[in-house]
């Protein structure tokens, strides 16, 4: 392996030029040594009309910030809460995609992509580094960059998978700044409820995706006692690793990628990052594999578990926005969805609190005008809140708007059985 040169990020962030897209590499990885970088040229007046895009980031976002406005212009394909009130006030903005096709835009040219800026693992004996916890659609990202800087950080994993060639970048540096890290909140009652509910649901040897967050972490609680479980999924976090460790996870079932878990990018403590290092039994994978209906309907009993923000009485499930509000993206939920209908006695769930935290309830006459529909009511499956868990699949609108009353908060139930009536006539009480 040849000797590495490294140039301070001032250097590297030289090659910038106004007009610019930027892709970023996300979630715990973000490149902000860079970023800071960009920011300093920003402030001198070198720079100006650049545009950022990447997934979900966590830490500090100025490429969104009003105070550069007109210089940055973030354009992410899932919006987190460190850019969510930019977003919502214009100075920022949401590029919708499925996340599996974020890579394709930068593929096909409909997006185009003048710098890469990904944070890299220390390279192996071959020079081949690890985009770690942060793979996404950097792999893309990086194929077709005018540009490419790599920001090699001993702290970032060498995750088995897509490995990346030192070669393939103009500049390297060098930073040791720890990836960032998130602990979640012990599950509330209620998420516990629902955790139980979607437990029933998931049999033995079923492979399963899920997220982060407190709800994802409450069913993996509630799995200890379930038997060969396969993941293949976007992303996991500590709720996973603690069934892994337990050897409930081991991945006997699959028969893709067998024995394995697969993912493209991960948030959750240091355990996690640990836990992929040099760990031949986890892929992290280009986002194109990993969310790829027809890569993952080859695994049976593939359990796709997905939230909403709202769901409708027919069945439309709104993820991605409340009302026009964008909170955060179309995701990879409606990848896996397909996937799952798609997998031999697979099951798409959708989970979710009957309200929200202010007493909203979330299974609604109708969506919020502006909500943007992410799962449509034809791919709408199980349903499941702390009241049960319901089947949409084969039902009529009515009788799905009964079964989605019937697991609604128990106060909101007259009131959405109202609105049905309105909604379906005098025959609706006939509906059993």
């Amino acid at each position: 392996m040849k000797e590495i040169h490294f140039v301070s990020a001032d250097e590297a962030v030289r090659c910038v030029k106004s007009g610019d897209h930027i892709h970023l590499s996300s979630v715990a990885s973000v490149p902000h040594i860079l970023i800071e970088a960009l920011c300093r040229r920003a402030d001198a007046g070198e720079v100006e009309d650049l545009h950022f895009h990447h997934f979900h980031t966590e830490g500090p976002a100025p490429y969104s910030e009003p105070r550069y406005a007109g210089i940055f212009f973030d354009q992410g394909f899932f919006i987190g809460p460190n850019v969510r009130a930019n977003v919502n006030a214009g100075y920022a903005d949401y590029l919708p995609v499925h996340l599996g096709e974020s890579q394709k835009l930068y593929r096909s040219g409909a997006l185009a992509c003048d710098v890469a800026m990904v944070q890299v693992s220390l390279p192996d004996e071959n020079g081949m580094v690890s985009l770690g916890t942060s793979v996404d659609c950097s792999i893309a990202a990086i194929e077709v960059a005018t540009h490419a800087i790599g920001v090699v950080n001993p702290n970032v994993p060498f995750a088995y998978g897509d490995l990346v060639s030192l070669d393939r970048f103009e500049f390297l540096v060098s930073d040791d700044t720890p990836l960032v890290t998130k602990d979640f909140a012990e599950p509330t009652p209620t998420e516990v409820l629902i955790g139980k509910n979607c437990a029933e649901l998931v049999p033995d040897g079923a492979c399963i995706q899920m997220g982060i967050g407190a709800l994802p972490n409450a069913l993996a609680a509630q799995l200890v006692n379930h038997k060969n479980l396969g993941v293949h999924t976007e992303m996991f976090a500590d709720g996973i690793l603690r069934l892994i460790k337990k050897g409930v996870v081991n991945g006997a079932n699959k028969k893709v990628d067998k024995g394995q878990v697969v993912a493209s990018f991960l948030l959750g403590s240091s355990d996690v990052y640990n836990f992929i290092d040099h760990n031949p039994a986890v892929l992290m994978k280009d986002i194109k594999y990993t969310n790829d209906p027809w890569v993952i309907a080859q695994n049976p009993l593939m359990m796709a578990i997905n939230s909403a923000t709202e769901v409708d009485l027919t069945g439309q499930i709104s993820a991605d926005s409340i009302g026009t509000r964008i909170f955060s993206g179309t995701g990879g939920q409606l990848d896996f969805v397909k996937g799952a209908i798609m997998s031999e006695g697979g099951k798409s769930v959708t989970a979710f609190a009957s309200r929200t935290n202010k007493g909203k309830n979330k299974i609604v006459s109708f969506l919020n005008p502006g909500a943007g529909v992410v799962t449509p009511r034809a791919d709408a499956h199980w349903i499941v809140t702390e009241y049960g868990a319901v089947d949409l699949y084969g039902k009529s609108l009515q009788e799905r708007a009964r079964l989605l009353i019937s697991i609604a908060h128990p106060d909101d139930r007259e009131m959405l059985d109202r609105e049905a009536f309105e909604r379906f006539g005098p025959h609706w009480h006939y509906v059993k």
